[in-house]
């Protein structure tokens, strides 16, 4: 499988492909960090991450999008900013019929470190050995995406399987009413057919 990984963010946004192997083997394909102008309007800003996440699809035709979960209870400003990076993420690629999976801080942090409450620092390093990298990728944006796409790598069997109980349980619980269902029309029919013989023999 590979994914797409997206740490939204409007100055800096953090985007890498990462490729699945046996197990929980992962690869590295590629790493940037896409930059906007903040002196360029909204719509401009946004159209540039358009375009530069359209280049990345294209290029390298992941299978899933992985993208962080928008949290900020602080800074209204920064989230609102950030979601909107997100939704033209999402936005390109559902246009391709891609899934889009969104993965929230505590969680990529801890399929990545043990740690839903590590610091950016360990996740970078945690993410350079992971993948087996020369260097640390920089700035946290590109260690940011990179770990996303692991997190997804490794959860995505997990999400599958739970995703699959569920529905052979609702599947279960489905015949188990309609039998139910069959069996009550039955004993009414019986009790019909009953009270109809009495009233004959009247």
């Amino acid at each position: 499988m590979r994914v797409l990984g997206v740490d939204p963010g409007l100055t800096r946004l953090g985007v890498a492909v990462v490729d699945g192997g046996a197990g929980r083997a992962v690869r590295a394909v590629a790493v940037d960090v896409v930059r906007t102008p903040v002196d360029d309007d909204l719509a401009v800003r946004l159209l540039k991450v358009s375009d530069a996440i359209e280049q990345w699809l294209g290029r390298h035709r992941p299978d899933v999008v992985a993208i962080e979960r928008v949290f900020s209870q602080h800074n209204v400003r920064t989230a609102m900013a950030t979601a909107q990076a997100a939704g033209v993420v999402a936005l390109a690629a559902a246009r391709r019929d891609l899934p889009v999976m969104f993965h929230t801080p505590s969680e990529v942090k801890a399929a990545v470190t043990g740690s839903g409450r590590a610091d950016k620092a360990q996740v970078t390093l945690m993410v350079t050995k992971l993948l087996g990298l020369t260097e640390a990728p920089r700035p946290a944006d590109a260690a940011d995406a990179l770990a996303l796409a692991i997190c997804h790598l490794w959860r995505a069997p997990v999400r599958n399987r739970m995703a699959e109980a569920e529905a052979r349980a609702a599947e279960l619980a489905r015949n188990h009413r309609a039998r139910l269902a069959a069996a009550r029309r039955l004993d009414a029919g019986r009790r019909q057919g009953t009270g109809a013989g009495r009233a004959v023999n009247e």
